[in-house]
């Protein structure tokens, strides 16, 4: 196991409609640390940059779109495997293939609509950390609770 940092993104819909505080506590609930926060208005030119993998596919657009259209709240956690067990807490991209318990099984109905991004990987995480926080917005600090949460 290795500490990881992630980006999670509690979209549009989960802002509109007030899930926000939901989703922030079943990662704290697992032992993550949140190391950013904050409620933003995301750019065209972040989302473009952030959906880049997507550019020149027929939803691209929609996807800017949509993650543009309101504010979204970014979150960086850390924690042991961050990235797989964010993305475990999140649930299946599309939620009604989502298992019952996760952020989408829980609460979404579409893949359209599916509340959550989480990283899918050590280096998109990176990536996608620094198209929204700068260096300066991160809070690094001693997991005092970490051994408890993960055995080493």
């Amino acid at each position: 196991m290795a500490v990881e940092r992630t980006l999670i993104l509690a979209k549009a819909d989960a802002v509109v409609r007030g899930l926000v505080g939901e989703i922030l506590a079943r990662f704290e609930r697992r032992g993550y640390m949140i190391l950013g926060l904050k409620l933003m208005q995301v750019t065209k030119e972040q989302a473009q940059r952030h959906y880049a993998e997507h550019e020149g596919k027929g939803f691209f657009q929609g996807l800017v779109q949509y993650i543009t259209a309101t504010p979204v709240v970014a979150m960086v956690i850390e924690g042991e495997d961050a990235v797989e067990g964010c993305r475990s807490t999140i649930g299946a991209t599309n939620p009604i293939k989502a298992a019952p318990g996760s952020i989408r099984g829980d609460y979404g109905q579409t893949i359209g609509r599916n509340l959550v991004h989480g990283s899918d990987s050590t280096e998109s995480a990176a990536r996608e950390v620094a198209i929204f926080f700068r260096d300066d917005e991160l809070f690094p600090r001693a997991n005092f609770l970490g051994d408890w949460v993960a055995a080493k």
